[in-house]
Formats: C-alpha cells, sequence, structure tokens
C-alpha cells in the first residue's frame, strides 16, 4: 500500500496506476451536487454573481483545495448546536452526478484527487490526464470505518445547503482507497463499461 499525505504533488500523482492501493493522510474537502454546481455558477462559468460570504468563501477554497483532494461524502455530523463538530458516517456517495462538473473543478482548483464509488466518465478522466489528478474509489457500506479515520473536522463552509451538502474540511489518517483512474487515461470503470457492453451484446445476439 502507498502512502500519500496531502498537499499530493504532480510527481506523486503521476506515480500512481490503476488498481494501487492507497493510504491518505491530511486535509482533504467534501463537495457534492450543491457544492460542484455552485463552484462551476459562481466561480467557473460565472453565471451566477457571488453572493453573501461567496467571496470569502472562494479564497479559502483556492488554498485548502491546491493539491488537495474532493471526497463525494454527504456525512452524518454530530455537535451542530456547539459547533464541536465529529464526523460519525462518512461513506462515500454516487460520483457520476458529478460527472458534469469535477474536471473544470479539478482545473479551476488544482485538485489532485477525487474521492467517491462508481467511477466516473471521459471528461473526468481527460481531466485527471490534464490536471494532474486521479480518482479513488472508497470502501462502500463503510461509512462508520471510513468516519474514524477522519482525526479532526477543522470547520465547514457553505452549512446553508445542509449538511450532507455543505463542504466539510476534515484531517484524516490513512483513509483506505483504490487508484480506479489515472493521470495516464487508464481507467478501471472504462474496462467493466467495456466488458459489461460486450456481454449484453452477445446476450442480445441470441435467439428466442
Amino acid at each position: 500500500m502507498k502512502h500519500i499525505t496531502t498537499p499530493v504533488s504532480d510527481e506523486a500523482i503521476r506515480d500512481l496506476k490503476v488498481g494501487d492501493s492507497v493510504a491518505l493522510s491530511g486535509m482533504m474537502v467534501t463537495g457534492r451536487d450543491a457544492a460542484h454546481k455552485w463552484m462551476i455558477d459562481t466561480f467557473i462559468k460565472k453565471t451566477r454573481q457571488p453572493q453573501g460570504d461567496d467571496l470569502q468563501v472562494y479564497e479559502e477554497l483556492k488554498k485548502l483545495l491546491n493539491g488537495s483532494i474532493i471526497y463525494h461524502c454527504g456525512p452524518v455530523v454530530t455537535g451542530l448546536d456547539t459547533k464541536d463538530y465529529k464526523f460519525i458516517a462518512a461513506g462515500p456517495t454516487t460520483s457520476i452526478r458529478e460527472e458534469p462538473y469535477q474536471a473544470d473543478v479539478m482545473k479551476h482548483f488544482n485538485v489532485k484527487g477525487v474521492i467517491g464509488k462508481g467511477g466516473m466518465g471521459a471528461k473526468t478522466l481527460k481531466g485527471c490526464q490534464e490536471t494532474p489528478g486521479v480518482y479513488f474509489h472508497a470502501i462502500g457500506g463503510a461509512a462508520s470505518f471510513l468516519a474514524q479515520t477522519v482525526t479532526k473536522v477543522h470547520g465547514v463552509f457553505k452549512l446553508d445547503f445542509g449538511v450532507p451538502e455543505a463542504m466539510w474540511v476534515i484531517e484524516v489518517k490513512e483513509f483506505p482507497v483504490v487508484v480506479t483512474m489515472d493521470s495516464h487515461g487508464g481507467s478501471q470503470h472504462t474496462v467493466v463499461d467495456d466488458a459489461s457492453k460486450k456481454v449484453l451484446d452477445e446476450l442480445l445476439e441470441r435467439p428466442y
């Protein structure tokens, strides 16, 4: 198993290949549908005017995400009233929903890794090659275990999106993942999709 600590260099990213098991440590930021759409609309495509604390959050995110990781996660969090936040469940959510946004977010913020489940598509794979970056597949069904790797919750942005959709700034120690899309154009998900299509084509050719 390889051990990587954020911020991650281009060299470390290019050294990763599909199939590598990795233990991640350091800072990362959670982000799902609402966060990605907000980043795209407000700061990349600029189809929405910044409102409230948007510009302040943007400046913080530029520092936090540079060389770091976005985790597709809708955590269960305690301590909301006291702001003594603690993750008690931190499983990955389905990543393909972010396919329209992910590559642009990676390139704009220099995000080196994306964690989720289920993989992503061709646009994100191209973004991984250009940034460079990788897609890490996290363990599904292990939300409680993964929460134990979160050593500290440093804060939260856009809590008005709701707890699952907010951008939580967390520190992790030896968070286990597997590289399933790399910066060289390799994608385990493409292999699976191609094999599934072949099986489907063979089934459709059978006489009934």
